[in-house]
């Protein structure tokens, strides 16, 4: 996978959840309390400016009630 592909999946990917989490009507400071990450992280992730690990993209995604494959799988489109 090129560096142009990787990042175009990684914006698509903060923007899912960005939008998932804005749908749902939650705060990133309760994204944050759900998933023990500090908020800034949170914030830092739905602006592209951080690429979480998996760990971190599992408890957002579980937070959200998302399927991460789901997510990837769009994100990748």
């Amino acid at each position: 996978m090129d560096d142009k592909t990787r990042v175009k999946i990684c914006e698509n990917t903060a923007r899912l959840l960005r939008e998932r989490r804005e749908s749902l009507g939650l705060s990133m400071n309760e994204v944050a309390r759900r998933t023990g990450l500090a908020q800034q992280t949170v914030s830092f992730i739905e602006r592209g400016m951080r690429m979480p690990t998996l760990d971190t993209l599992l408890r957002i995604a579980a937070a959200l009630d998302l399927d991460l494959w789901e997510v990837l799988r769009e994100a990748s489109r």
